[in-house]
């Protein structure tokens, strides 16, 4: 008689083949998805400004320095990569057909009294002063910018090739690692709400070594143009969150029951999906329920591929309300949930 730790043994083994055979009776199904935009923009906002108010006032103006001290090319450095991100911005913004007329306003005398952080939101009536004196529905405003950077040194003994043969020498190595932090508002003066608050950090590492300190820092001061470039490029991706993205999610599809599955499976894997859908709609009526079941699953996917979301749910709620596959319910609720995604991604490509 087997022991108890044999029958542990023995359904443990048991457990690993039934969870092994059930992994193999699905395949995964990749699907590309139009998402809505991370931000809606309301219809009437057609001639949004861009302002930049990351100019730090006097109040707080010392406490910047000090941060700056370390810096390269402190302060200067934050107001030019802070225009190059505003103009990323802008341009993103003006390619987008939705817009009649994108204004870059520029500085207008605003501040910030939080250097590297968010500070308070503008008032309303300053949005509003700003969106009347220059004929604008909304302002998109850069709050935030900085740049911090961290510099390492170090020596080490290395073998040098002379005309004379080798000798001992040191190779200096300076590294840099440089955070380019920005923000971003949207203030929309009808609604009296900010529609949007996002910060966005990237980092870039510059490095570069030589025979002496100084040959070592000299790759380094190259930086600038690069700071400048990714900050336009922040801006540009800021500009992206008001518009609908593709994305890819995956499914699972069964293909384990009857041969007919078996068949659709190598169709499937060509790409010929009508096909197999074919197949396994003849699966739908099987006496067995787990094959009806998941063919009414596997249909549901087929028209959820083919954009037919309202059917997709019909039959996966057939597969699980009669014949109690598991997937299926879960599926509902992704259904459900890509349903009103699309209202809203109806309601931004009309606006």
């Amino acid at each position: 008689m087997p022991t108890k730790t044999c029958l542990q043994k023995l359904l443990f083994i048991t457990l690993i083949t039934i969870t092994c055979i059930s992994c193999k009776s699905t395949e995964l199904v990749h699907i590309s998805v139009l998402q809505p935009a991370p931000v809606t923009i309301p219809a009437y906002v057609k001639s949004p400004g861009v302002v930049n108010r990351t100019t730090v006032n006097s109040k707080n103006k010392a406490l910047d320095i000090v941060d700056k001290i370390f810096s390269l090319e402190g302060a200067q450095l934050d107001k030019e990569g802070a225009q190059s991100s505003v103009n990323g911005l802008t341009d993103e913004l003006r390619r987008n057909s939705r817009f009649s007329d994108v204004k870059e306003l520029g500085e207008l005398d605003l501040t910030t009294n939080a250097p590297g952080l968010f500070s308070a939101p503008l008032s309303w009536e300053t949005v509003d002063k700003i969106c009347r004196e220059h004929h604008v529905d909304a302002l998109f405003s850069l709050e935030l910018f900085d740049t911090d950077s961290k510099i390492n040194y170090a020596a080490t003994p290395v073998s040098l090739k002379t005309p004379l043969g080798n000798v001992p020498g040191i190779e200096h190595r300076a590294s840099m690692l440089t955070s380019v932090k920005t923000g971003w508002r949207i203030y929309d003066p009808a609604s009296r709400n900010i529609l949007d608050e996002f910060p966005l950090t990237r980092d870039l590492t510059f490095s570069g070594k030589g025979i002496n300190p100084v040959a070592a820092a000299g790759a380094l001061i190259n930086r600038k143009e690069a700071v400048k470039e990714v900050s336009v490029q922040a801006g540009q991706y800021y500009g992206m969150r008001i518009i609908p993205y593709r994305t890819r999610v995956t499914r699972d599809y069964y293909v384990k029951g009857t041969d007919n599955f078996r068949t659709a499976r190598r169709k499937a894997q060509t790409g010929n999906w009508n096909g197999a859908a074919e197949l396994w709609k003849k699966e739908t009526t099987n006496p067995n329920n787990t094959v009806a079941g998941r063919a009414c699953y596997n249909m549901a996917i087929i028209c959820e591929i083919n954009g037919e979301l309202d059917l997709a749910i019909k039959w996966s709620q057939k597969a699980y309300e009669e014949y109690n596959n598991r997937l299926a319910l879960n599926y509902i609720r992704l259904l459900k949930n890509r349903q009103v995604r699309n209202e809203l991604l109806k309601q931004q490509q009309v606006e």
